[in-house]
């Protein structure tokens, strides 16, 4: 296991200490400890890039752990009332679809590559944010004006995506569909 490997899979083993400090109301260590997964996030892409430390294992954890922190993170936050079902709903829905469209193409066409969408980086940063600020603003009021509108762009970078991987799978299975009609 390589380096940005090892990072996604502490990411990962941090998901239930994570969730444990929120129910606990141990809100700073949760923050910081938010913080520090996150950061590991952007760390293992960047190791991964500048030393060609590319693995088809990465490509797979590395998402997965950005998947469990996140989702996760919003499912916890709305079930002790800090975060608006709607918005866990929706984020939680998407990613679901995400995974579901992609296994559906993997096991109708064998082929799987991989690749986030840059509209799916920004979603993924705001997300990231809204939850840091959320939990921020339990413990520091004044940022729980900035959860609203945080929480409204989530929302429309969250369909935007979600509605662009759709596309994109519905697009793929077509034009594998065409072709092989042709090549028949």
């Amino acid at each position: 296991m390589n380096i940005p490997n090892g990072l996604s899979f502490l990411r990962i083993c941090a998901v239930p200490v994570f969730i444990g400090l929120l129910l606990s109301h141990q809100i700073t260590w949760a923050f910081w400890l938010f913080v520090l997964a996150s950061l590991t996030d952007a760390l293992d892409g960047f190791i991964a890039k500048r030393f060609n430390m590319h693995t088809e294992l990465g490509s797979y954890l590395d998402p997965l752990a950005d998947k469990l922190l996140l989702v996760c993170g919003f499912i916890t936050l709305t079930v002790l009332g800090d975060m608006p079902l709607w918005i866990t709903l929706m984020v939680t829905t998407r990613d679901i679809l995400i995974i579901g469209g992609a296994l559906l193409y993997q096991m109708m066409t064998g082929l799987l590559r991989m690749e986030p969408l840059w509209v799916s980086k920004i979603n993924t940063t705001l997300q990231i944010v809204l939850l840091g600020v959320v939990i921020l603003s339990l413990e520091e009021r004044l940022l729980a004006a900035l959860v609203a509108p945080l929480t409204i762009l989530t929302a429309m970078t969250t369909l935007i995506s979600g509605w662009q991987y759709v596309n994109i799978w519905t697009q793929r299975v077509v034009s594998r569909e065409k072709h092989s009609d042709v090549t028949r």
